[in-house]
């Protein structure tokens, strides 16, 4: 058996520009980072001798006797990707509900590749596994992903990440999460969605939304900047700022209760914010001065308050039992 620990990841500046439809042409840059939240999955290659050739539990739980039979896209499709036949058990737990903009669904992909990849190899990069549930996500599974998610899961630590229209990717780690931290506050709007939805309608819509794509990128810029000389004040400016230009990129992106949780965060004392994700729902983040905290906390009492810190470890391996190798037959009578 091996279980993985990925973290789900913050989003403050850039998201919409990590779509290949925008940065194969212009590039790209997001900056966040990971938290301390986290998706678990255990796998283990499944004996012979159950009555099922692969189980599989997430918020609902699968018997099947052929792996092309598995319902869970993510699940199916990775194990299609890595040409893995033989019957497995995949238990997934998390530390947060999903379809909440926090990077779930790119978390537990990281997670399971990381697994998987773990039976036949000791090692994978963190570059490369995001790379590879890139790959999954966007050409097996057909999601409407970027690949800013992928990076910060597998990878870890507070980044500013550059797209670049050749297919590379730019990491570059930013000292100044540690300032924001005291700062952040975030809460669970109660609003589910399904962000690939709100997504594709995005990358629809980017021929026409040039102008507020490139200000996005910009606000990347104008964030590292002011972190690397410690201005704390301006990241909340250019949340604000961000919050404001990312609404004009689509209808989905807010609804009339998300903006009155925003006013209403607003006149408790939060200085700029934004919706995390994609949009439509979700987690919405806030920065607030440290003796304001309970202000915005009262204001916002009918919400889920989600205390979090930023990590640095991106996605593990944290157990690892011995496991039955290939070419034993233990488990290949169902492969």
């Amino acid at each position: 058996m091996i279980i993985s620990r990925t973290p789900f990841r913050v989003s403050l500046f850039g998201g919409g520009t990590d779509y290949p439809a925008w940065f194969k042409e212009h590039g790209g840059a997001v900056l966040g980072g990971s938290i301390d939240k986290y998706c678990y999955i255990s796998t283990r290659y499944l004996p012979p001798h159950f009555t099922h050739k692969s189980r599989i539990v997430y918020s609902q739980e699968e018997w099947v006797n052929d792996n092309n039979h598995i319902e869970h896209p993510a699940v199916r499709e990775c194990l299609k990707f890595l040409n893995i036949t033989r019957g497995v058990e995949i238990i997934h737990q998390s530390d947060l509900l999903a379809r909440r903009g926090i990077g779930a669904s790119s978390a537990f992909v990281v997670g399971l590749l990381h697994t998987l990849l773990s039976f036949s190899t000791n090692h994978i990069s963190r570059e490369q596994l995001a790379r590879q549930a890139i790959l999954v996500e966007q050409d097996w599974i057909k999601e409407n992903v970027g690949c800013q998610d992928q990076h910060h899961c597998a990878c870890g630590g507070f980044n500013h990440f550059k797209f670049n229209p050749d297919g590379t990717t730019e990491i570059t780690p930013i000292d100044g999460g540690y300032l924001l931290q005291p700062y952040l506050m975030m809460f669970d709007t109660g609003i589910t969605r399904i962000a690939s939805e709100i997504a594709r309608v995005q990358i629809e819509q980017i021929p026409n939304k040039q102008s507020e794509l490139q200000e996005m990128s910009s606000l990347v810029d104008g964030a590292v900047i002011a972190l690397n000389e410690s201005r704390i004040w301006d990241v909340a400016y250019l949340l604000n700022v961000g919050w404001q230009i990312k609404k004009r990129l689509s209808d989905k992106i807010t609804t009339l209760r998300i903006d009155a949780i925003y006013d209403t965060a607003r006149r408790a004392g939060a200085l700029g914010g934004k919706l995390l994700g994609a949009g439509g729902g979700g987690y919405i983040l806030f920065f607030v001065e440290p003796e304001k905290h309970h202000l915005v906390a009262d204001a916002l009492s009918d919400l889920i308050y989600v205390p979090f810190k930023f990590e640095t470890t991106g996605s593990q391996i944290i157990f690892r039992d011995g496991e039955i190798p290939e070419g034993t037959g233990w488990g290949e009578e169902r492969a």
